[in-house]
């Protein structure tokens, strides 16, 4: 009581003064009164509490109207201190999830990580930028042991923490295949079989796989419910889509996927991505494909991975800097 008396005489006092005087001392000394009371968690019901009996002690004739105004604005602040302490236990505890979020975000990256390929008859370009702190997105590369590379591209239906695990499975799953040489047919059954036993049927998988024959020049393919990619003919110098069907994954355990075969000539190119890039939006317009080959085009002469950047910052700051879904692209140009 002797704390709570003596806060009161010190704001009587600085209460007075400033009536009085109506000078900058005062009023500093007032912040440094708020200051304190900060530091020993009293509440600002508190305060407006001390204030009320500060002034009826200096001025015992207040007219019962200001005496009731001054009892509302007592019980306001007292409302507004239960909803301001509530506010900053949720303020808490949103914090605390970021921060878990970030350290899960960062350990995702590094399960996910995987070594762009160097290859004399191949140029590589590849990009993935997560919408939030985790990636409902994910890329692989693989070489079998006959030299052939395998390029996986995989999209959760969804974000946040329940994508960015299901990506973790499907990345150690990819990791349990054996080195040898494996079809994409093959692959998209075993990875079809994973996901029907290991993710909830509310969340739908697309995927595509590619296996590139540095000898014979032909990318063999499958998909399963996956973003067309694109087909960029060199001697042509025109695009096309990269068609093929197949049923998301984890749907039907027996599902069989169709095979299909390009070949690539120097310079052409392929292009795979996610929903992400073909789903960008400019004000409430969806671009058009066209659009997405028009500026691969643009940049063709690039390296494969330049290109792969200069697409994105076109896409980036069309949507101004604020990507409304995760974005991976993956070029392979054929060099020899």
């Amino acid at each position: 009581m002797s704390t709570l008396k003596l806060d009161l005489e010190s704001y009587k006092d600085l209460l007075k003064q400033y009536i009085e005087t109506q000078n900058e001392q005062a009023l500093y000394r007032a912040e440094q009164f708020s200051k304190h009371s900060i530091q020993q968690n009293i509440t600002p019901d508190e305060i407006i509490n001390v204030h009320i009996e500060a002034l009826l002690e200096l001025y015992p004739d207040i007219p019962s109207n200001i005496q009731s105004s001054l009892n509302f604005l007592l019980e306001t602040m007292i409302s507004y201190g239960l909803a301001y302490q509530e506010y900053q236990a949720l303020r808490e505890k949103q914090l605390e999830l970021q921060s878990e979020i970030s350290v899960a975000a960062n350990m995702q990256q590094t399960l996910l990580s995987t070594t762009k390929p160097e290859m004399s008859e191949l140029d590589v370009g590849a990009i993935s930028t997560p919408a939030k702190q985790m990636n409902g997105d994910y890329y692989h590369f693989v070489k079998d042991q006959e030299g052939s590379l395998g390029i996986a591209v995989a999209d959760v239906i969804g974000k946040g923490v329940p994508a960015a695990l299901c990506m973790s499975m499907i990345k150690y799953s990819m990791d349990s295949f054996p080195d040898s040489r494996m079809e994409p047919s093959v692959i998209l059954e075993g990875m079809n079989r994973v996901v029907e036993r290991n993710v909830d049927p509310s969340m739908f998988v697309t995927m595509f796989y590619g296996l590139y024959d540095p000898d014979t020049h032909e990318f063999n393919y499958s998909s399963a419910g996956h973003e067309p990619g694109f087909y960029y003919s060199a001697k042509n110098d025109s695009f096309h889509d990269i068609e093929a069907e197949g049923l998301v994954l984890g749907v039907d355990r027996s599902v069989k996927y169709e095979q299909y075969t390009q070949h690539l000539d120097v310079g052409d190119m392929v292009v795979l991505l996610t929903d992400g890039v073909t789903e960008c939006r400019t004000g409430d317009r969806f671009i058009e494909r066209d659009e997405i080959s028009d500026v691969i085009h643009q940049y063709k002469h690039l390296s494969a991975q330049e290109i792969t950047e200069q697409v994105y910052r076109h896409f980036e700051r069309l949507q101004d800097f604020q990507l409304r879904d995760d974005f991976t692209m993956i070029i392979l140009r054929r060099e020899v």
